[in-house]
């Protein structure tokens, strides 16, 4: 039962990506306006070549903060370079351990090499709330239907 948990029912649809030569200032305020912690790298073509979390950006936050003087350099210059894809069959219990083994808060979800999506913590933490208790699942989905509605 585990394993029939793919991670295509539980991820969120890419909300941005960022080109390598974007200036970094402007993909963390891309990043703080859509409410995510990272997100993919992709070149001219769409292919993945790297992702830039919050993390990456703390340190030329805080640079710029105390320069003030609005430069801060391209993402290709923060991002992580070696990024660790999930694929769209994988199970949720998979990604659940590499939560628990990693520090990252999301992943990039790819179908055939493209990126289609995310899936972090939370999206993980719904899935085994599930499989943990079905009806208290059903309940906080119907629950947080109800609250994106009246938002």
């Amino acid at each position: 039962m585990l394993a029939s948990f793919k991670v295509k029912d539980y991820m969120c649809p890419t909300k941005c990506t960022f080109s390598p030569d974007m200036d970094v200032l402007c993909a963390i305020h891309k990043m703080l306006e859509a409410n995510i912690s990272g997100a993919p790298v992709v070149d001219e073509h769409g292919n993945m070549v790297g992702f830039l979390s919050e993390k990456d950006c703390m340190q030329v936050a805080l640079n710029a903060a105390y320069q003030q003087d609005g430069a801060a350099g391209r993402v290709s210059e923060f991002m992580s370079h070696e990024t660790i894809v999930i694929d769209v069959d994988s199970p949720v219990i998979d990604v659940a351990e590499l939560f628990l083994k990693g520090a990252f808060k999301r992943y990039p979800v790819v179908m055939d090499n493209r990126i289609v999506g995310t899936i972090t913590r939370k999206d993980v933490l719904k899935a085994l709330e599930f499989l943990a208790d079905p009806e208290c699942g059903k309940k906080a989905s119907i629950q947080s239907t109800k609250q994106s509605v009246h938002i």
